[in-house]
């Protein structure tokens, strides 16, 4: 798999989406993630930005450690 660089991640209730890409802007992955997937799921990714957008959720999911 390529470097992923950053990662972008669309909130919602009870799926997200999640985009990553290598540092010059190449899709890496597109993925549809429950709640407990997304948590394992970025747990698992290297060292990387991760954009979501600003909502109450963000600031959840922003301190939620594995």
């Amino acid at each position: 798999m390529d470097e992923i660089s950053i990662v972008g991640v669309d909130l919602a209730k009870q799926v997200f989406q999640v985009h990553g890409a290598t540092s010059n802007g190449r899709a890496v992955f597109r993925k549809k993630l429950s709640r407990p997937q997304f948590a394992k799921f970025m747990s698992a990714l290297p060292p990387c930005i991760v954009a979501m957008e600003a909502c109450g959720c963000a600031h959840y999911w922003g301190r939620a450690r594995p």
